[in-house]
């Protein structure tokens, strides 16, 4: 296993991990939200951090919403993009 395997594994937003119902929360009128105490601390948000908010679409409908830590989703795009990239650079004309 290489270092980049071990980076990959460390990852918490890696497709193979578990996935279950932490909580119901409850959008206002203002469309805002609360994330509950627990699942901040659990996922170690505070106060000013950045989430990504993905979705997930289906037949043209967004099924499912997820929240990513900022520097989760910088690591995974540079995970994603780094193969292209060095292929791109080695197969320059």
């Amino acid at each position: 296993m290489t270092a980049k395997d071990d980076k990959k594994k460390d990852r918490c937003c890696d497709v193979s991990g578990r996935y279950r119902v932490e909580s119901l929360i409850t959008v206002d009128e203002r469309g805002q939200t609360v994330l509950p105490k627990e699942i901040r601390e659990k996922a170690g948000i505070r106060a000013g951090d950045k989430l990504a908010v993905m979705t997930w679409e289906k037949d043209g409908r967004v099924c499912c919403l997820f929240l990513i830590k900022a520097e989760e989703l910088t690591g995974m795009a540079r995970d994603f993009l780094s193969p292209m990239a060095r292929d791109f650079v080695e197969n320059k004309p």
